[in-house]
């Protein structure tokens, strides 16, 4: 009798101790959905939210050729080249990120740029370094619930580009500032957000940035303040493939010269860029093609970008 009701007691605790390895594999694996992360270049501009974590150095280089198309004009129609101008660029950028802690990040960019230029039968180019950024970023909340992933940016902009004694036999090519306004140095203070909802992935991004007064061919330039602002989303699919779309704003007010400001000097653009990236555990691929669909004294480009992104 004692040897049976000791197998019985044997045979239950087994069947017990596989109900437990079970339901914990079961949580587990509910754990496991729960933090569903899929790898991904990330859109094309629009910022996401996590950082790369302590101790780790990521790189980024970025691949533009822009074509302009026309131009909108200060009442922001668009107006077409004229037949037989051109106006295109090749543009290689390089974003880095260091991990200094699980929540703070150092990142910059550099840009390198090929101008070129045809206007009423003559031609130019040139080529040289654009404006550099350098950003700090804190993770102030990881997502949890409903709550986003929320992370804050400290940015500033650096004139490596040249902004003035422009070449008249280059046609404006030779110069390399930034949209914004060569020859400052810009500080700006945003936030991103980041929100998982499986099979998407959301993220947007504001920052507000503030001009530095520069001299510019020995006029006293104050540029506006700016506002930059984005929007992506992600959709994944099987075998580490994505689908993007993301939309990019800028707005920025009139400029002042010599301390009195330039009317209808203002600029502002919409541009709009679908993608397809590819990606596994250690590379991160996205082809994108991105328009600028409004604007204002700006450019109407487009653009066909391809990046990478590699974690040491």
């Amino acid at each position: 009798m004692l040897q049976r009701i000791l197998v019985i007691l044997t045979a239950a605790s087994c069947i017990l101790l596989n109900q437990a390895d079970y339901s914990f594999a079961h949580s587990e694996s509910h754990e496991m959905r729960d933090e569903w992360e899929p790898v991904s270049a990330g859109p094309l501009t629009t910022w996401t939210a996590p950082l790369c974590g302590k101790g780790k150095f990521v790189i980024q280089p970025f691949f533009f050729y822009n074509r302009t198309r026309g131009a909108f004009n200060a009442d922001g129609d668009y107006d077409s080249l004229p037949k037989g101008d051109k106006k295109y660029q090749f543009q290689e950028q390089l974003f880095a990120q260091y991990g200094l802690t699980d929540r703070l990040e150092i990142d910059a960019q550099m840009v390198y740029q090929e101008n070129y230029v045809k206007q009423n039968g003559s031609s130019a180019h040139s080529e040289g370094f654009g404006d550099s950024y350098l950003f700090m970023r804190y993770c102030a909340l990881e997502e949890k619930g409903w709550m986003p992933h929320m992370t804050g940016l400290f940015q500033l902009k650096m004139p490596t580009g040249k902004y003035e004694n422009a070449d008249s036999d280059k046609l404006g090519a030779d110069l390399m500032g930034a949209t914004s306004g060569g020859g400052s140095w810009d500080q700006g203070l945003g936030i991103i957000l980041t929100k998982r909802l499986k099979p998407f992935i959301f993220h947007a991004d504001a920052t507000y940035s503030f001009p530095q007064q520069v001299h510019v061919d020995g006029v006293k330039t104050r540029y506006a303040n700016y506002f930059n602002y984005d929007f992506g989303m992600e959709y994944f699919l099987p075998k580490g493939f994505n689908l993007s779309f993301e939309v990019n704003g800028f707005l920025q007010g009139d400029k002042r010269h010599n301390g009195v400001k330039t009317p209808a000097s203002n600029i502002d653009y919409l541009a709009i860029a679908p993608g397809i990236g590819w990606s596994n555990s250690k590379i991160q691929t996205l082809i994108a093609y991105q328009r600028v669909m409004t604007g204002t004294n700006t450019d109407a480009n487009d653009s066909i970008v391809f990046t990478f992104v590699y974690t040491f």
